[in-house]
């Protein structure tokens, strides 16, 4: 959106408005009173400087006048005010910048050089008044008023309250602090100000200052330039200090919020100013010295830096790695500290301005005698200054003097106030100067040209000179390109400026800083230096921040069970997929180990063998039974119960192994389905044996008749029925909810077990529940048997067989509930094969004794002898 230009003012308020003005600024001012001017109006107003004009430092007549304004001194003097006479003019005191001295004479060149063109305003002579601010506000408020009222001590104006000599623009000033007060005073009047030095973000305001350019980048640009460079070298904890004024302030408001963005945590942030009490300056070099920050960004103009350098110079300091921001760390000057060796930071782009040595240098004893300004820079360069110094006679050779005023070798800024005079000539070409047909310029120099046209043209120039493009965007800002320079020592032992590396704000952010060459940094060292609050934390850990702390400032904790960090400080730690545990370094997700009981560990050997001997021991019995099957014990027990029994105790044994191995669905429906039934079968065998030998001990009795009803052919029936039932549970609960297999990840958090799901409760305590009722029910027989004849019966030996049975399944339940992962299915085969082998040698052995070894027991003589014994007792 384009901005309107100032509306002209009434006459009476113009003039009322600059008193206003100079009410609040202290004497010595040019000020301006009005003659009466009645209610009706009149068409001009009388006008009347008040006070001393004070004449510029260069000047020259033209028909377009450009006024310049530079901090060529340091200091103004002070005045105690009484208020019974006027006050004495203001003057300027300290030492001469003669780099500031450079910038003011490179306006003139500029301008001499446009005036001897023949392509920018052909047949116009530019003009300039060139004056020095003392780098104090009151002086630059004085120079705004008298660049913008001219010099004649008596005026009539019909428009407005300015003066016949009044510049249609503006060059200046170095410092944003005295800009900000020169735009307060010309701004209302729509007089254009184009800065070469003053990088004040808040400067791009333009509701505030809608008459500012500068033809030097933001320092919103180089704020956030540093923030880059500090986090491009891994420096997280800064100190700051910073120039107590609009530039300083500003300036370190925008680099901390751009370096909080950017995870930079600042120790400390200091503000002095040089005319602050010296305790002040200590204080800030000894906060420095104290710090553990061992890198120093430094936002101050380049008086107040050279203060605080010479304290910090004063008393051995710990070494520092300094950031400096473009104003004073391309100061040739600040280069004699040799503390800073190594300092880096942003400046403007160095150029090449052809022809400016040679004027620089061309300074005849005339032209110095004739200025103030170039007798004391001349004076103070060849120390013939003060009543017991030599005298200068005009044969000191100004060509050997090595000097920031003569060294053309870094032209940064200096090219700031070059482009900025050929804006404004720009500006004023495109007002006065139209093209022909025969591409011929005609310039019409008494044209009046106001300064708001000025201000309205400065806002669309667009144009190259030496190389380097000249535009403003709508803020008035340039594009915003720098140069990071490094402070590096040569081999003669002198300091130079070297550039290491470039920035472009008009890139994409990821392509605005450039490296092109090594970095030299503290004690001459090609090693980056280190400032952090915390060491990095490895991964595995994370950042916990130090209570009270900054963030840059914390502790590193090892990353919480099952939580991983894979980057150096991480700020937190990731958990891993469920399927995945941490390495022992907690830096890298891995699978977890699957556990399961495998026929290839020990403890699965073990079971295995059990299992498969046990299947033999019964098989074997079986035969040594099947040989003996006619004698007599074998009749006697009831052989066809018996190899029932056997067979069920094999199918009883293997069924263990089906536990074992990797779960699958076939195997998690086959262990417990099989388990079931063939206990069931085994207890039913039992159980019948059992029944047997009741019915049979009742058959004795006279006038029973019990036999007949549980003959063999009951005897089937009932371990079938018994068996059937187990069938009909397991079918259904196959059907319903059969088992399968899962992966257990909550039991153990860093490994997998594979196991069987029962899918329903209800099932697999059914089916257990039902083999506990028919070992309870063989249990409660055989104990009811148990004072029958032994030689004839086995009731002592069921009775502790299932004694040995339900004993081994009560103490199951709990140890199955509360094993974990593969345990629990080592203890379900433990419990079947120890109730297998429980009922195998109370049942078997001692029959497979009598058989093999005590055959002259295997008579049915000896039988009935003892039965006949039992019966008389």
């Amino acid at each position: 959106m384009r901005l309107s230009p100032a509306p002209a003012l009434d006459p009476s308020l113009a003039c009322s408005l600059v008193l206003l003005h100079l009410a609040v600024v202290a004497g010595g001012l040019a000020l301006l009173s009005f003659a009466s001017v009645s209610a009706s109006g009149l068409e001009s107003v009388r006008c009347r400087l008040q006070g001393t004009p004070r004449p510029p430092a260069f000047s020259q007549d033209g028909d377009f006048v450009i006024g310049g304004v530079f901090s060529v001194h340091n200091y103004m003097h002070t005045v105690d005010h009484s208020y019974t006479s006027m006050p004495e003019p203001l003057q300027c005191t300290g030492s001469l910048d003669s780099r500031e001295l450079r910038f003011s004479r490179a306006m003139v060149f500029a301008v001499e050089e446009i005036n001897n063109s023949s392509e920018l305003l052909p047949g116009v002579k530019l003009g300039y008044q060139v004056h020095d601010s003392c780098s104090s506000v009151p002086m630059a408020v004085k120079v705004a008023f008298q660049l913008a009222n001219g010099l004649d001590p008596m005026f009539d104006t019909g428009e407005q309250c300015l003066g016949s000599a009044t510049v249609t623009a503006i060059v200046g000033e170095s410092g944003s602090t005295p800009t900000i007060s020169m735009l307060r005073i010309i701004g209302p009047f729509g007089i254009p100000q184009v800065s070469h030095f003053s990088t004040c973000a808040c400067l791009s305001d333009k509701k505030q200052y809608p008459t500012f350019f500068r033809t030097i980048p933001s320092d919103q640009f180089q704020a956030a330039a540093l923030a880059h460079l500090i986090r491009h070298f891994g420096w997280t904890w800064i100190g700051a200090v910073r120039s107590d004024s609009d530039y300083g302030n500003n300036g370190m408001a925008a680099f901390l919020q751009a370096a909080q963005e950017e995870g930079i945590c600042v120790e400390y942030s200091e503000a002095f100013y040089r005319t602050n009490p010296l305790s002040r300056v200590q204080r800030v070099a000894d906060v420095i010295r104290s710090s553990t920050a061992r890198v120093v960004v430094a936002f101050a103009a380049i008086g107040d830096m050279r203060i605080l350098l010479r304290e910090l110079d004063r008393l051995p300091s710990p070494p520092r790695q300094w950031i400096g921001s473009e104003t004073w760390v391309t100061d040739p000057d600040m280069l004699r500290f040799a503390m800073c060796a190594g300092a880096i930071g942003f400046g403007i782009q160095r150029s090449v301005i052809p022809g400016l040595r040679d004027f620089l240098l061309d300074l005849s004893p005339q032209k110095v005698s004739n200025s103030p300004l170039l007798t004391e820079f001349w004076e103070g360069a060849f120390g013939c200054v003060g009543v017991l110094e030599k005298v200068c006679d005009g044969s000191e050779d100004i060509q050997q003097l090595q000097a920031p005023y003569t060294d053309t070798s870094q032209l940064r800024v200096t090219n700031m106030v070059y482009k900025a005079v050929y804006a404004i000539a720009h500006a004023i070409h495109s007002i006065v100067c139209e093209e022909r047909e025969n591409s011929t310029v005609n310039c019409d120099k008494n044209l009046h040209v106001k300064p708001t046209q000025v201000l309205e043209r400065l806002r669309r120039v667009n144009f190259s000179r030496n190389g380097y493009q000249v535009s403003f965007d709508a803020n008035g800002d340039p594009v915003a390109t720098y140069e990071l320079v490094n402070w590096q020592i040569q081999e003669s032992g002198k300091m130079e400026f070297v550039t290491v590396g470039r920035y472009d704000a008009s890139l994409p952010p990821d392509q605005r800083f450039d490296m092109e060459r090594e970095i030299t940094w503290l004690k001459n060292s090609t090693q980056v230096p280190v400032s952090v609050c915390s060491e990095s934390c490895p991964p595995g850990t994370r950042k916990a921040v130090q209570k009270g702390k900054p963030v840059c400032c914390y502790d590193c904790i090892q990353c919480a069970e099952g939580e991983i960090s894979n980057n150096t400080d991480s700020s937190e730690c990731v958990i891993c997929p469920e399927e995945y545990w941490p390495n022992a370094e907690r830096d890298l997700c891995i699978l977890k180990p699957v556990e399961f009981l495998s026929f290839h560990e020990v403890l699965g050997i073990i079971l295995t063998t059990c299992s498969v001997g046990g299947a033999c021991l019964a098989i074997a019995t079986a035969t040594v039974f099947y040989r003996h099957r006619t004698s007599a014990i074998v009749r006697a027990n009831n052989s066809e119960l018996s190899f029932l029994l056997l067979f069920s105790l094999t199918l009883c044994f293997l069924c263990s192994l089906t536990f074992i191995g990797r779960p699958s669905e076939w195997s998690c429906m086959l262990r417990h389905t099989a388990f079931g039934i063939t206990f069931v079968l085994c207890i039913s065998c039992v159980l019948g044996k059992t029944i047997v030998v009741l019915m049979a001990f009742r058959a004795t009795l006279p006038g029973s008749n019990v036999m007949k009803w549980f003959g063999p052919p009951q005897q089937r029936l009932t371990v079938v029925s018994f068996t059937f039932v187990q069938t009909l549970i397991c079918t259904l609960w196959l059907v319903l909810s059969p088992p399968f297999p899962i992966k257990n990840l909550t039991t153990y958090k860093e490994k997998i077990i594979l196991e069987c799901d029962v899918g329903s409760a209800i099932g697999f305590w059914a089916v257990l529940g039902y083999i506990g009722l028919l070992s309870l029910l063989c249990f409660v027989l055989a104990f009811l048997a148990r004072k029958l004849p032994d030689n004839f019966n086995e009731a002592k030996f069921i009775t502790f067989s299932m004694l040995i049975f339900c004993a081994v399944w009560i103490t199951f339940i709990p140890a199955y509930v509360s094993s974990p992962g593969k345990f629990t299915v080592a203890v379900e085969i433990f419990a079947i094969i120890t109730s297998s082998f429980g009922l195998f040698f109370l049942l078997f052995v001692p029959k497979c004794f009598i058989i093999l070894f005590r055959p002259e027991k295997n008579t049915k003589k000896h039988l009935m002898e003892k039965t006949s014994n039992d019966k008389r007792y």
